[in-house]
């Protein structure tokens, strides 16, 4: 017998074929899973690939839960090797302390030898400097005696006051903090962000008000009841202002379920604590009338709230840039194409203020087409379809911020005036009662405004808190 000769993958197709029809239809059978078998090859050893990515940012966010806060929590990528150098760029105006406006005391200290061998000094000049010292801080305590009677005429208890007075309390609660005293323990509990407990040791320490932190806690949620009328001005302001930013992040009052919400302008700040992060907090904070650009994230509860709004870059960014992380080939293609038009549309707004406005609305209008061209088509890929779908969502709104020049590109705004409340958070856990919270959001939106006018938060509550002044809202 003759031993059976290896034959090709070739020459066994032409021996099938040469059997007829039954032949040729067995080969292109194989042919087409010969086909579907290598396409089925290349998928695998992309998900493969996918699935291996995965792993190595599933260790990476297990290994981020146990590490610190930042800087360590920052990925070794987006860590310069060669970090500037502190401080302000080359070529700012100098900064130093200015010279003090008034001088409380002169002191000369002459030179009559020299201090180390007691001989003759010549050539002697003087050398001028300013001292800034902190004296001494003792309280200065006021025994308060006012009277109570009854008006015959009005039929009703009547009493006199006095400027330092705060509160008609007395017997136990008859030792009081006079107006700034109070005026300071709110600005270092809500306007620096300090701790109850910190808040009471500052004031022991350095000024002698002893003080406990369930004591505070009363004085400050009083306070907050009496400004309360400015915190439904800084509301109603809000409503006509033409740009308004938002945002929102989770909150404790007692337990998790709340959210704080931050609505603001350049000039000021509105924050409100309510168990709901419904379109409907929004709606009631904003009302339904209102006629500005809302600035906010791309979440849904925000898309029907008004007609014009604004999403913010940073986001749309990140999505591109976390998009291209999983990207099979790095984004490369679509996914750098929708980036580039977002950095030129950014760029294009650093160049509204100085440039002429037909040449400005024609790039403009080439952006439109060129954002049309990208998002009208759906993508086969995965990450570059939801980048797609996220920017299409929002194409009546993505350029909002070149038709207006006082729309900024993103949302940081807002993210920078929430930036302090989940420092507090962090450090006392948000609020433990609702009574707090809404001392809390009262205080805290005045604080912010007061920083964003330049106005003494101080000086405003120790204005307002005495119980002689009238009720009006003071302007901020």
């Amino acid at each position: 017998m003759r031993p059976t000769q290896r034959m090709s993958t070739a020459q066994r197709l032409q021996a099938l074929e040469s059997l007829g029809e039954p032949g040729q239809w067995a080969v292109e059978h194989i042919l087409q899973l010969t086909l579907e078998n290598v396409r089925l090859h290349r998928e695998l050893e992309a998900a493969r690939a996918q699935i291996n990515r995965q792993d190595e940012q599933l260790e990476e966010l297990q290994r981020q839960a146990h590490r610190q806060a930042a800087p360590f929590r920052r990925p070794e990528n987006e860590r310069s090797p060669q970090p500037a150098r502190p401080g302000r760029k080359p070529g700012h105006a100098g900064c130093y302390r200015p010279k003090p406006d008034q001088v409380d005391e002169q002191i000369r200290v002459n030179l009559e030898c020299c201090p180390h061998c007691q001989g003759p000094v010549s050539r002697k000049q003087p050398l001028t400097q300013y001292i800034e010292e902190i004296p001494v801080v003792r309280p200065r305590v006021t025994q308060l005696t006012t009277e109570a009677g009854w008006c015959e005429h009005c039929q009703c208890e009547v009493c006199s006051t006095h400027p330092l007075q705060v509160s008609r309390a007395s017997g136990a609660a008859g030792v009081q903090l006079g107006p700034r005293a109070l005026a300071l323990a709110c600005d270092l509990n809500k306007a620096k962000g300090l701790s109850m407990r910190k808040t009471v040791a500052v004031l022991r320490d350095h000024f002698g008000l002893k003080l406990t932190p369930g004591g505070l806690a009363l004085l400050v949620q009083r306070v907050g009841r009496t400004l309360e009328p400015e915190y439904q001005q800084v509301a109603v302001q809000l409503r006509q202002s033409p740009v308004v930013h938002a945002d929102e992040t989770s909150w404790w009052v007692g337990g998790p379920g709340w959210w704080l919400w931050v609505f603001c302008t350049p000039v000021m700040t509105l924050y409100v604590v309510i168990p709901s992060r419904a379109a409907g907090v929004a709606r009631g904070v904003l009302e339904q009338n209102f006629a500005g650009v809302l600035v906010s994230d791309c979440l849904a509860i925000y898309d029907d709230l008004n007609p014009l709004q604004h999403k913010c870059y940073s986001h749309h960014l990140k999505a591109v840039s976390e998009a291209c992380q999983a990207h099979p080939q790095g984004g490369e293609g679509y996914l750098l194409q929708v980036q580039a038009l977002l950095r030129t549309a950014i760029w294009l707004k650093a160049l509204q203020a100085g440039a002429q406005p037909e040449r400005f609305e024609v790039c403009r209008r080439n952006l439109r087409l060129r954002a049309a061209a990208l998002l009208d088509g759906p993508r086969a890929q995965m990450q570059e379809e939801k980048v797609r779908m996220r920017l299409w969502k929002q194409r009546d709104h993505l350029f909002t911020f070149l038709e207006r020049a006082d729309v900024p590109a993103t949302n940081n705004l807002a993210e920078r005036q929430l930036r302090p409340a989940v420092i507090a958070r962090k450090i006392s856990c948000g609020n433990k009662t609702l009574k707090g919270a809404q001392a809390w959001q009262t205080l805290a939106s005045i604080a912010a405004t007061c920083r964003q006018t330049g106005r003494s938060f101080i000086q405003l509550v120790a204005e307002r808190v005495p119980l002689h002044m009238p009720r009006a809202p003071a302007a901020i």
